[in-house]
């Protein structure tokens, strides 16, 4: 690494979280969301702890935490009564609702196991999973549209990084996990800002590009994948920085390596095929390929896990539909590792991806101010889902599709194709 110490490390991705994730203003509140096996405190304590301060430093008039033991949820999966799986702790949401009405800051921090609900009762999963989507779709929606600052970044779980790194004791694959989450989020460069701030500026170069073409669709071509997708009208191309509505410039994912907008719901015609596992509500998804006709998902299957994508495609009808289209090269930092992070916020930024469910109102143009019906009817989708897979490769090829039908290069075997 970079001859740091570890505490070290720690302080400079808790400053890069609170300065260039979220961008914290002098007055905000901050609430952080974060759930953990095996204790809380003993897993990500030292971090929400260094967060706080950095944000403190800034400003910040007040930090909160919503901690939560994910292994509650298998306990209560393999115990509760089957009844009861439509209970759910309403406060959470009203407390963190109440943060984004008051123009508050938001982060999450993801650690959890992938392997979490693997080989328990896919019914009363399914229950549990849907229930909290239901609850939580208020939190969804503010975020969608940018309604505040958002961030979601991730901590080194004990259970995340034995699945990682299977063969090296606990400890050690839990510190080398933490190494490889400095290492692609910068933390480990001599300026961790000011490698951010240079990292962000080549990503929107690439974004204006996209953007500029105004391209009506995207051709990908890779083995197992044949498959178009339309995009609509007035569609903008993001990528790492957004503004909010209370007017703060943030960084919504760390790492992020993605350029990326929504595809038109009912345009989407072929085949892709996974070229990562899929780790859904804690259950992984491996080797699977999705079908799509006029938009719609008609057919998955999946060599492990497919009833849970099954599941995951029929919780509403929006969850049949595209909600989101990302380019990522294959020789993004996360890629160049070699290993997967079975985490779609580290997976994703390795592999060029579509999210199926719920499209970010903020990337169409004035989508902010549509109600659902007008969204939709614009080519946006709504569902309660939201839910990135992974389809890049470096044999894929990408063409975008012009107005007059013709086609040019996006990216060849699995690279920009063009200079921006």
């Amino acid at each position: 690494m970079s001859g740091k110490t570890h505490q070290e490390l720690l302080q400079k991705y808790a400053e890069a979280i609170v300065k260039v994730g979220l961008n914290i203003r002098a007055g905000q509140r901050l609430i952080i969301t974060l759930a953990a096996t095996r204790g809380v405190p003993y897993q990500f304590a030292p971090l929400v702890r260094e967060v706080a301060k950095a944000a403190y430093a800034v400003g910040a008039k007040y930090v909160e935490v919503l901690w939560s033991d994910e292994e509650m949820m298998r306990l209560r999966v393999q115990n509760a009564p089957r009844d009861s799986f439509d209970e759910y702790p309403t406060w959470q949401v009203d407390a963190v609702m109440k943060m984004i009405e008051n123009g508050d800051a938001l982060l999450s921090i993801n650690g959890s196991n992938p392997d979490l609900l693997g080989g328990l009762d896919p019914e009363i999963v399914g229950a549990m999973q849907k229930t909290h989507l239901n609850h939580y779709s208020r939190v969804g929606e503010r975020v969608t549209t940018n309604a505040v600052n958002w961030c979601v970044v991730a901590a080194a779980g004990e259970e995340w990084a034995k699945k990682i790194f299977p063969d090296l004791e606990p400890e050690k694959a839990q510190q080398k996990l933490w190494d490889a989450i400095f290492e692609t989020t910068r933390i480990d460069q001599p300026d961790p800002i000011a490698a951010w701030e240079a990292h962000i500026v080549n990503l929107r170069k690439r974004g204006k590009y996209m953007q500029a073409k105004q391209y009506t669709g995207l051709h990908y071509s890779a083995p197992g994948t044949d498959f178009t997708l339309g995009l609509p009208n007035g569609h903008q191309w993001i990528s790492a920085q957004s503004m909010a509505q209370n007017g703060v410039i943030f960084t919504a994912n760390m790492p992020t390596e993605e350029v990326f907008t929504l595809p038109d719901r009912n345009r989407a015609d072929g085949i892709v095929t996974s070229t990562f596992p899929l780790s859904y509500g804690g259950t992984l998804i491996e080797d699977f390929q999705v079908t799509f006709e006029n938009g719609r998902i008609v057919k998955v299957n999946a060599k492990k896990g497919e009833a849970a994508l099954q599941r995951l495609v029929d919780t509403d009808e929006g969850s049949h539909r595209l909600g989101e289209v990302a380019l990522v090269p294959a020789s993004s930092p996360i890629a160049k590792r070699g290993h997967l992070f079975y985490n779609t916020l580290y997976d994703e930024n390795a592999s060029c991806h579509i999210a199926i469910g719920r499209a970010y109102r903020f990337t169409l143009t004035g989508g902010a101010e549509l109600n659902d019906e007008e969204f939709v009817s614009a080519g946006g989708n709504v569902s309660l889902n939201h839910v990135d897979f992974m389809i890049g490769s470096p044999k894929m090829d990408i063409d975008g599709i012009k107005k007059d039908g013709s086609r040019e290069p996006v990216m060849r075997q699995g690279e920009w194709a063009f200079e921006a």
